[in-house]
């Protein structure tokens, strides 16, 4: 049996994450707080090569109506627009939520060459927490991944923002009853 080639780094893995890629990450970080202030779930999502944004993107889903609306989708779809070429191989993905099925299959699908995620997502990760998509050697492209860039800031705005989203249902089903 074979195991799928997953490349691993964290915030001080210097030899992985530039100096370019913390502030790809902390522009993705700007992009999901925006996003929750639209009361979307705060994912932002920056498709770059070196030092050039490319396109860029955050959670669309409640505003748009559309359950494809993920961050990383509207990145990738808009770097290839820019570009007028759906291949990204030379371009790097920031994104402050490890992709999940859908969105790890797009990157591989548009070949981009490299992610760097902030948060875990134990739930529906696809590139490390339940799948390795973008390293699994039986597909036509494999995606260098890179997780925990700046996890701790990408995770406490979830969690400031689903912490948020209980209290408001709380009070709205309290003055409902009472």
């Amino acid at each position: 049996m074979t195991f799928p080639r997953i490349t691993t780094g964290t915030q001080t893995d210097a030899a992985q994450i530039t100096s370019v890629d913390l502030a790809m990450m902390r522009r993705a970080i700007e992009l999901a707080r925006q996003a929750a202030l639209e009361g979307e779930v705060p994912v932002g999502a920056v498709v770059y090569a070196g030092e050039e944004i490319i396109a860029e993107g955050y959670n669309l889903r409640e505003t748009s109506s559309d359950p494809v609306a993920h961050a990383e989708l509207l990145a990738i779809s808009r770097a290839g627009k820019a570009r007028n070429d759906w291949r990204l191989n030379d371009c790097s993905l920031a994104v402050t939520l490890e992709p999940c099925p859908m969105c790890a299959g797009a990157m591989v699908n548009a070949r981009v060459g490299r992610v760097i995620y902030g948060a875990d997502d134990p739930k529906a990760g696809a590139c490390c927490s339940l799948y390795t998509i973008p390293t699994d050697a039986r597909l036509n492209h494999e995606v260098t991944v890179i997780p925990g860039v700046m996890a701790d800031i990408c995770g406490q705005l979830l969690r400031d923002f689903f912490r948020e989203r209980r209290e408001q249902k709380k009070l709205e089903r309290l003055t409902r009853t009472g």
